[in-house]
């Protein structure tokens, strides 16, 4: 398995390209009925993955289910990316909780021969700026691989704590969940030249006219983990600046997407589970403490979907 361990600049230069050409795919973990790991089914859907050729492979990550992994299973995941990834598309592993764990998947990643690895926030509590950046310190301090800070829930970081983080040897990108494009626009002026930034928002489509704006063009695509038809059709049409095209895309698909996902908590990865069961995918069902959604709206869905997969001539 090929391996940029240690060499951050290429790990940067490989994203950055990726993330110029498409979106950035976080793949669903493949489970069976009972709940175990479908390693056989994950590696047929990261397959389809790769085949739409996403700006990056992004497993085990909040999509993928990290939360309900154990290190085995973890290992399993990335150890598969890798593999099919084939040093071509780079694998960028999830690592979570608190740094000492981290620290643990970080080492299983590696391993594994991932390309860098995205730091989940951490666990429960809230801390302070300087927490913050010693959490990234003390990961980075274990692992050879690259890190990508993402910012959701209880972190956030100030301009002062993004312009240290970004000197901490390893720190190569900052993925945003917040929205807070006040915030980010400061960020990435904090930032040195070659930091990499990307929209993380949940169903960061909604908002990617908005971060194109503040100079942060790159997103992640949870439909691209049902629809990558419908993902790549957006992303060229924003592309060519094809406003109509976008307009339809988020009028007709997007919004009444985002406002099925808001119905109940949890939606945001078991919706997208269920609309790639809805077409074929062998990705299973949810873990616990996530449900799968019931019958009625799995019957808004199926209809959302077809409509949008018609918008680009596309079939179930």
């Amino acid at each position: 398995m090929d391996s940029v361990a240690g060499q951050p600049e290429d790990v940067v230069r490989r994203l950055r390209d990726g993330m110029a050409g498409g979106v950035l795919s976080f793949p669903l973990t493949a489970f069976h009925a009972d709940g175990s790991l479908d390693p056989d089914g994950f590696r047929e859907y990261v397959r389809g993955q790769l085949a739409a050729r996403p700006g990056a492979l992004f497993p085990a990550c909040g999509t993928g289910e990290f939360f309900s992994l154990d290190e085995d299973e973890y290992r399993q995941v990335v150890a598969i990316a890798v593999e099919e990834a084939a040093g071509g598309t780079p694998v960028v592993a999830g690592v979570g909780y608190g740094w000492a764990q981290a620290a643990r998947f970080a080492r299983v990643a590696e391993e594994a021969g991932a390309d860098a690895l995205l730091v989940l926030p951490h666990y429960l509590v809230a801390a302070p700026q300087d927490g913050l950046v010693a959490q990234l310190e003390r990961i980075a301090a274990r692992t050879s691989l690259p890190l990508i800070a993402y910012q959701r829930g209880q972190v956030a970081y100030t301009a002062g704590s993004l312009a240290r983080i970004a000197r901490v040897p390893g720190v190569i990108g900052l993925k945003d969940g917040h929205s807070d494009l006040d915030r980010l626009q400061r960020l990435t002026l904090a930032a040195p030249e070659d930091f990499l930034f990307f929209n993380g928002a949940a169903t960061a489509e909604i908002q990617a006219r908005a971060y194109a704006a503040v100079g942060v063009p790159a997103y992640s695509s949870a439909v691209h983990a049902f629809a990558p038809e419908i993902a790549d059709a957006f992303f060229a049409a924003l592309g060519a600046d094809d406003h109509g095209t976008v307009d339809k895309l988020l009028r007709d698909f997007y919004v009444p997407f985002v406002e099925l996902r808001d119905l109940v908590p949890g939606y945001a990865v078991s919706l997208v589970k269920a609309a790639a069961r809805l077409r074929g995918r062998p990705v299973g069902p949810v873990r616990a403490p996530l449900t799968d959604p019931g019958a009625a709206h799995l019957a808004g869905l199926e209809t959302l979907l077809r409509t949008g997969l018609d918008l680009v001539g596309a079939a179930l």
